[in-house]
C-alpha cells in the first residue's frame, strides 16, 4: 500500500482496533487459480503471534480456500470510514487556488499464511464466536446453540475454516495531514456537516492535533 509518512500509522492497538470495528474484511490471494478475492467477516485474536491472528471461514464450494491451503499468502484488506474532500473546504482556494479534489480515508492492510481447517467442534466454536459477536446488543441475541443440532452439523459440512497468523501490518490514515491547519479544519468541518455517515465518522477521526 502505497502511504507517504504523514498519513502512516503504525500503532498496533489502533491497527487492531480498526480490524475490531471493521464488520467485513476482503481477503486476496494469487495461486493456481489466479488472483481471487472474499468478502468475510472475520474475528482478530490480538495476543496470538506477533501481530495477532485473524479467524474467519469460507464456503467448501468457494475454491478459494484451496489456495490458502497451499501456504500461498494472503492479503486482507479492513476498510474504515472514507469520504469526497470538497476542494471549497480548503481556505487555500480562496487565497491562491491551488486546490484540487481528494479522498480521505482509512485502511488497514495485514498479510500472512493461513491455516486451513475443517474440524467440526472447531468450526463450531468459531461461528459460534463470530454470531456472538455481531448479536452483541441486540434486544434478542441469536445463537448458534437456537437452531436445532442436525441443521448447524450440516452446516459446518459445508463450510472450512482458516487462522491466519498477520505477518505484517500496515495502516494508512489519510485524513488530510498534509494540508495547513487551516485547510484541515476546513475539511473537518466539511465533513461534519456531510449527510453521509462516514463523512461525519472521518470528521470524528480528524481532530486539532492531526
Amino acid at each position: 500500500m502505497y502511504c507517504p509518512s504523514a498519513f502512516r500509522q503504525d500503532d498496533l492497538a489502533t491497527l487492531h482496533q480498526q480490524i475490531q470495528a471493521s464488520g467485513l474484511a476482503l481477503l486476496s490471494s494469487a495461486g493456481e487459480q489466479g488472483l481471487q478475492a472474499s468478502h468475510l467477516p472475520l474475528l482478530l485474536e490480538p495476543h496470538e503471534g506477533e501481530f495477532g491472528t485473524l479467524y474467519g471461514h469460507f464456503a467448501r464450494a468457494n475454491p478459494h480456500w484451496r489456495d490458502l491451503a497451499t501456504g500461498t499468502e494472503a492479503l486482507v484488506v479492513f476498510s474504515g470510514a472514507d469520504g469526497y474532500v470538497h476542494p471549497g473546504w480548503y481556505p487555500a482556494k480562496g487565497e491562491h487556488g491551488k486546490v484540487v479534489p481528494t479522498w480521505n480515508y482509512i485502511a488497514v492492510h495485514a498479510w500472512g499464511q493461513a491455516e486451513v481447517f475443517d474440524d467440526p467442534e472447531r468450526l463450531l466454536r468459531l461461528v459460534s464466536r463470530l454470531s456472538d459477536r455481531h448479536e452483541q446488543g441486540r434486544a434478542r441475541p441469536w445463537a448458534v446453540s437456537d437452531a436445532p443440532r442436525a441443521y448447524i452439523d450440516a452446516m459446518l459440512r459445508a463450510i472450512v475454516g482458516f487462522a491466519l497468523p498477520i505477518r505484517r501490518i500496515e495502516g494508512k490514515w489519510k485524513l488530510s495531514q498534509n494540508r495547513s491547519a487551516g485547510d484541515q479544519a476546513g475539511v473537518r468541518a466539511g465533513l461534519a456537516e456531510s449527510a453521509r455517515a462516514s463523512d461525519r465518522e472521518l470528521a470524528q477521526q480528524m481532530n486539532p492535533t492531526d
